[in-house]
């Protein structure tokens, strides 16, 4: 029996994942250097997308602000492009501080609005952040309650002591919390049980296409179920068929977002004048 050569010392296999490697870490290293650029000239701008009410579509429960920078060229690039890359970098925390900055602008500029803004767990720590979360609060005492702070599932799970601690003291003060991708990483259910989020995302993979698709209709049903065990509203990310839409509904979701409700524009939808108003 041959054996195995050890990949490392085969000039073949080296060869093979070589070329690779090079490539994803070129790739990695101009996407750094692409929202580095953008943060240091503050090129950045938020694109607002609505979450719908189930049983009120046509009202708003909150509108999600979803980081964009600008690239040399002026083009728009969202945040999927480059998140994963700077996660755990401090152009993270950066990006973080920026787009919660923006989003605290946003609630203070309109008394009517409610506005949910990403950040990572690993933010809490960063004192810039936490600097820029407590200007905001302490300069309208409004805002506390109309800012939802959303907490990706993977980054929670990653640092749960301290999101439980940061969460208790916020909602003292108002803030809610959601949970966003839920289904999408390994939560430990005993986290869970102490988190008390406000509100849990249900991450779009088990959303699309739902209507036809049963173990997805399985998944979000059990899903569905956690929430509501521990007090949760629901939102279903990735919407974007009438059919999906209409399952959803039957199903029980509180809300729901996705293109089929509204792209992320970073024009604010209710600075837009209806047609109604446009007439008059």
């Amino acid at each position: 029996m041959s054996k195995r050569p050890d990949s490392l010392h085969d000039p073949i296999a080296l060869s093979d994942a070589s070329p690779l490697h090079f490539a994803v870490s070129q790739r990695d290293r101009d996407t750094l250097s692409m929202v580095a650029g953008a943060v240091e000239r503050r090129d950045v701008v938020l694109a607002f997308q609505p979450i719908i009410q189930t049983r009120h579509p046509e009202r708003p429960a909150f509108y999600e602000g979803l980081i964009r920078v600008l690239d040399d060229n002026g083009r728009v690039i969202p945040a999927k492009d480059f998140i994963d890359t700077i996660e755990t970098t401090e152009l993270g925390r950066k990006i973080d501080c920026l787009t919660l900055e923006m989003g605290l602008m946003s609630l203070t500029e309109d008394p009517t609005l409610r506005l949910s803004v990403n950040m990572s767990a690993r933010s809490i720590g960063y004192p810039e952040w936490s600097r820029t979360l407590q200007r905001g609060l302490a300069a309208d005492s409004s805002v506390a309650e109309r800012l939802i702070l959303e907490v990706t599932e993977s980054s929670a799970m990653a640092m749960p002591e301290l999101v439980s601690v940061f969460m208790q003291d916020m909602q003292l003060k108002g803030v809610a919390f959601a949970l966003d991708d839920f289904g999408a990483g390994y939560t430990s259910f005993r986290y869970l049980r102490e988190f008390y989020f406000d509100i849990l995302k249900i991450d779009g993979q088990f959303i699309s296409g739902i209507a036809r698709n049963r173990d997805n209709q399985v998944l979000t049903h059990a899903l569905m179920s956690i929430a509501q065990h521990f007090e949760m509203f629901t939102v279903a990310e990735g919407v974007e068929s009438a059919d999906d839409a209409a399952w959803l509904a039957n199903a029980g979701i509180d809300c729901m977002q996705g293109f089929y409700f509204g792209a992320p524009t970073i024009m604010p939808p209710w600075k837009v004048p209806t047609a109604k108003q446009a007439r008059a």
